[in-house]
């Protein structure tokens, strides 16, 4: 099988005024330099002038297998800095011994091409570097390849194509979570998947080293087949997904599904191959994995027709999310980019509460796969955020990758070192600058569960962690201090899960679908049952820290709920300290989940939720033993409260301040303040 070159990418990642990176994924070694253009319209409006930007590159290239080659590309002036708020394009060459290509070598500058990442008749892709004016910034989470509805990375192309060459276009895009689902894989993919990888990869590790159980039948065989691990994720790696019948767990896997989620290049491929089956011809080739095994039963009968209706319906849905792949690929090529995981970034349910935690540890397979899934976020996403935290990772990473052989030295030294890494958080150069918060690895948990208060309670926290401890905030303090924010400036929070939820919505999960999920029944998982709130601690900790800091305005951006939301808190402390905090909430990319029995029930609760909190203000204050009470007026609030705030939702369209289909937020300077568009 011949790869292609560019199997991902190119990916404009931080940029700032001394420096810009660009991530590249190959299949083949090159040498890699950028150059950088300054580009003015000309007298004519379809005309440009091109000036060259004198700069130096720096590429560092970790092979992750035998056909897989990760390039982050630094590129910095020769003097001085790059213009700020000025269109910049750019363009990379490729040498080895047989000469130097470019992107225009792929057909990638070619406007008329179906795989170009230009916008017009721009001679290269394109971005701007903010300073002193804000910045126009796309957010959003929660993107599942085969997740219902359209893809609408796709319309944030047609919104920077409407502005490609104005400054008001977005400038950057921030990725709050979710970028794959490693637990939950399409089943007409999953064969797709294990065989790229195994391509890529080559010497692929011996998962039957990390556990012998899988060496064992019917392990061995439903290992590689479709639908055939959820048995082996929950009582191997001891993962609580309900949708792990493909999970991935290999770095074979999550590389490959990576792939596949940015770029049209392998299912090109994957197309001329004839690789993507029907059902029943991946039945005929013994590629699905059935619990009744007796073909002639009822149950086996059944079993098959929910598979196949199952795979009939997730080819539709990665029909559309492949149509939507070449718009995608020109987004993340012409907007400086920024990710943060969540925790289907690497399974469900990561790090929900300490003896999840503990167990996966203590599990073999379950530790190994966490560390995959944590290198791959490092290589795909983490690398490029901010580069310079990561030195320290590239020869431990590389030289695991040379042997994939668990067990050895190597691969202890790889997993300690991702599993004890405390820096996943980082900051962004955008106006005003932002913080990506952790909420994964720096949690702090509850030793003993809390009784169950009854009245004007609206906060358990029997079941939910802080989502970040004290040495967290610390930690986030000194990297934002270094950043050279000062107090008074205004800030931006990225945060995976809402500060502030929909109440009904949240209460409905917490007191109903959780404790239906505690005691193992099943219940729809798309709905995420952590957030801020459960924890009163926690929740009274962000606003405490937030305070410390003292900026002038402060914004949090968010997704992971599966719906848009706006809203405003103003918070008063017991010392008289003020704060007003602006939320922007989006979610999902692709992954509508208010569909069916479950939806027509969230939905129903959201028409509650919106009547009642439209145009009215919601009165809410926090006690000394961490308890939110919410209350009709604000002269209800007693005298020796710890905080208090009142809470206005803001309609984001004509009817409704929530909207749950597929959706994008653009965040931008609305002259009075922030305002954020939905764009749906």
């Amino acid at each position: 099988m011949e790869l292609p070159t560019i199997l991902c990418g190119p990916i404009v990642r931080r940029v700032e005024p001394e420096q810009a990176f660009i991530w590249i994924a190959l299949s083949k070694p090159y040498g890699i330099k950028a150059e950088l253009f300054k580009i003015k319209q000309g007298n004519e409006s379809q005309c440009f002038d091109y000036t060259s930007i004198a700069c130096e590159t720096e590429t560092k290239t970790v092979q992750a297998g035998k056909n897989l080659y990760i390039s982050l590309i630094n590129v910095f002036p020769q003097t001085g800095s790059f213009p700020t708020n000025k269109l910049l394009g750019y363009n990379l060459l490729f040498d080895n011994s047989n000469g130097t290509l470019d992107l225009g070598s792929f057909d990638l500058l070619s406007p008329t091409h179906p795989h170009s990442i230009v916008y017009e008749n721009l001679a290269y892709p394109t971005f701007y570097i903010n300073e002193g004016t804000p910045s126009n910034i796309l957010y959003g989470s929660c993107r599942k390849l085969h997740g219902e509805g359209a893809d609408v990375l796709s319309a944030a192309d047609h919104v920077i194509a409407s502005s490609y060459i104005r400054t008001d276009r977005p400038s950057s895009l921030f990725l709050m979570g979710d970028q794959i689902y490693a637990d939950d894989v399409a089943d007409p993919i999953f064969k797709i998947i294990t065989r790229f990888g195994k391509e890529l990869v080559g010497q692929e590790e011996d998962l039957c080293a990390v556990d012998p159980r899988l060496e064992e039948e019917p392990f061995r065989q439903g290992l590689q087949q479709i639908n055939g691990r959820q048995y082996m994720t929950e009582h191997f790696c001891k993962f609580t997904s309900r949708k792990a019948a493909n999970h991935l767990l290999s770095f074979s896997d999550y590389a490959a599904m990576y792939i596949l989620s940015w770029s049209p290049s392998l299912w090109e491929l994957a197309h001329r191959e004839g690789m993507f089956d029907s059902f029943r011809e991946a039945v005929d080739k013994n590629e699905v994995y059935f619990a009744f095994k007796d073909c002639q039963s009822k149950e086996h009968k059944t079993e098959c027709q929910q598979l196949q209706d199952r795979y009939q319906k997730q080819m539709k849905e990665l029909a559309h999310l492949e149509e939507a792949l070449y718009s995608v690929r020109r987004v993340l090529a012409n907007t400086p980019t920024y990710m943060m995981f969540d925790d289907h970034d690497i399974t469900d349910d990561w790090n929900l509460t300490q003896d999840w935690k503990t167990n996966v540890w203590n599990a073999p397979l379950g530790r190994h796969v966490i560390s995959n899934g944590l290198a791959s976020y490092w290589l795909f996403q983490g690398w490029g955020n901010e580069p310079a935290t990561f030195t320290h990772f590239g020869q431990t990473m590389q030289t695991y990758f040379d042997s994939f052989h668990p067990g050895s030295l190597p691969h202890s030294n790889w997993v300690q070192a991702l599993w004890n890494y405390d820096s996943w958080h980082f900051t962004a150069s955008t106006a005003p600058k932002a913080v990506f918060l952790d909420t994964r690895t720096q949690r702090g948990y509850i030793n003993k569960p809390k009784p169950v208060k009854v009245g004007r309670r609206i906060d358990e926290e029997r079941y939910s962690p802080n989502l970040i401890d004290q040495e967290g905030w610390h930690r986030i303090s000194t990297k934002l201090t270094a950043s050279g924010w000062n107090e008074g400036e205004p800030l931006i929070l990225v945060s995976p899960a809402p500060l502030y939820g929909i109440g009904l919505i949240e209460n409905f999960l917490h007191d109903y679908m959780l404790p239906l999920r505690t005691f193992g029944l099943p219940v729809q998982s798309d709905f995420d049952l952590e957030a801020w709130k459960y924890n009163g601690k926690g929740f009274s900790d962000f606003l405490h820290q937030v305070s410390a800091w003292n900026p002038s305005d402060c914004i949090i951006l968010s997704g992971d709920v599966h719906s848009a939301s706006s809203v405003t808190s103003d918070i008063t402390f017991r010392d008289g300290r003020t704060l007003t905090i602006h939320q922007f909430t989006s979610s999902p990319i692709k992954n509508m989940s208010y569909t069916g029995m479950w939806g027509a029930i969230m939905k129903f609760i959201i028409s509650l939720n919106a009547r009642k909190r439209t145009d009215r203000t919601i009165y809410r204050y926090c006690d000394h033993q961490f308890v939110l009470f919410q209350e009709e007026q604000e002269s209800s609030t007693p005298y020796d409260y710890v905080w208090k705030e009142s809470i206005r939702y803001q309609r984001i369209n004509d009817i409704s301040i929530i909207e749950t289909h597929n959706n994008i937020g653009l965040l931008r300077d609305g002259g009075a303040g922030p305002v954020s568009r939905i764009i749906v």
